[in-house]
């Protein structure tokens, strides 16, 4: 991952962290010493190294928000890419989204329950137990950390756990999940617009900088709920579509029973552009795939006793199948970084080659037949 270090895995989760985290780290370790510094003898290096503790404590507690995400979205059989700590906070990456309305609730509200919980049980254990005036201290910015995370990330706008719960409403008012991330996103984008404004009004007003965090988050959320928005609409577009609605008319076919010369001339007479093509066998299997150029692996005059099953090589890439989402086949070529992939039936029939160049002119074609 661009910009930053994986640490190893958790719960086999995979886990990273940003290189701006080690910056926040520092600075956090730095500020909290300084204000245990009174408490120690003015050479005494424990200011600092419980200043680490307490950065490393309030990181831990973000990354058990996130691992509230995480667990939740395991048990419904959701696969969790990895965990990154960064400027900002930290960030579980899904697989995919939940299934219904209900199951995206339970996702997005786990951190914030969980951040409450730990909110709880550190304020119980300062105010039960008589611990020394440093440590009190660390747990009671601890307390209060999971209490700002869990109500910060409440906020009702993307990309923050409350414009999750907000989509998750929305989806399930409309029944359209789409619908639930544009309005979840322009909300993240309402906010984001209120944070900047705090920010940067009383730097432009008084040159304060007192607000200036204020800014960097709005410019966040800002930012990320954007893209939310855009991948939605994009998404929409792809609704109901599947592999076999972009499957390409006259898909570049040939029976593997095909004579070699049959095979050329063909090539010839129809000025066919393809330079590759699929093979199938008489009962429209799919079987390999042979290129124009592989013709010259045989003098012509043996081109009328070879056939075309004697020059094909074997499938090398993904097969999509016909009723896959048209949205996990185009994800299926880039992962594959193909320009075309075979689709084939249920049984195993081969349909055709779904090429990436003719997606847009589908989505087009859609969103006119059904304007938004």
């Amino acid at each position: 991952m661009n910009g930053t270090i994986r640490v190893g895995n958790l719960f086999g989760i995979p886990f990273y962290v940003a290189k701006s985290w080690f910056f926040v780290l520092a600075l956090v370790s730095w500020s909290y010493g300084s204000g245990l510094a009174a408490q120690f003898p003015p050479s005494s290096p424990l200011p600092l190294l419980l200043g680490l503790v307490t950065a490393l404590l309030l990181f831990a507690s973000v990354l058990a928000h996130e691992l509230g995400h995480s667990f939740v979205a395991l048990r419904q059989g959701i696969g969790v890419k990895s965990i990154t700590l960064f400027l900002f906070g930290g960030l579980a990456s899904l697989e995919k989204e939940s299934e219904t309305p209900a199951e995206a609730f339970n996702v997005a509200i786990a951190g914030p329950l969980v951040s409450l919980v730990l909110f709880g049980t550190v304020t119980a254990i300062n105010a039960t137990i008589h611990l020394p005036a440093p440590f009190a201290a660390i747990l009671g910015v601890l307390a209060y950390v999971n209490l700002s995370l869990a109500l910060f990330n409440l906020i009702p706008g993307l990309p923050l756990d409350g414009g999750n719960i907000l989509k998750a409403l929305v989806w399930k008012i409309t029944g359209n999940p789409y619908k639930g991330v544009v309005f979840a996103s322009r909300a993240g984008q309402f906010v984001g617009w209120i944070a900047i404004a705090s920010g940067l009004i009383p730097l432009l007003v008084s040159g304060s900088f007192a607000n200036f965090w204020n800014l960097l988050i709005g410019l966040f959320l800002l930012q990320n709920a954007g893209r939310s928005a855009q991948s939605a609409t994009v998404q929409e577009k792809f609704q109901g579509l599947t592999a076999a609605d972009a499957v390409t008319k006259n898909s570049p076919i040939v029976v593997e029973s095909t004579s070699i010369r049959d095979f050329a001339d063909e090539l010839i007479i129809s000025g066919s552009n393809w330079r590759k093509f699929l093979v199938i066998d008489n009962g429209g299997l799919l079987v390999g795939a042979i290129s124009a150029s592989d013709l010259n692996k045989f003098p012509k005059y043996h081109w009328q006793e070879k056939f075309v099953k004697d020059l094909m090589q074997p499938i090398d890439t993904a097969v999509l199948h016909s009723s896959q989402s048209l949205l996990d086949a185009v994800t299926t070529l880039e992962q594959q970084q193909k320009s075309a992939l075979p689709v084939i039936e249920e049984n195993g029939v081969l349909l055709g080659i779904l090429e990436k160049a003719a997606i847009l002119p589908l989505l087009q074609q859609k969103t006119q037949v059904n304007p938004a």
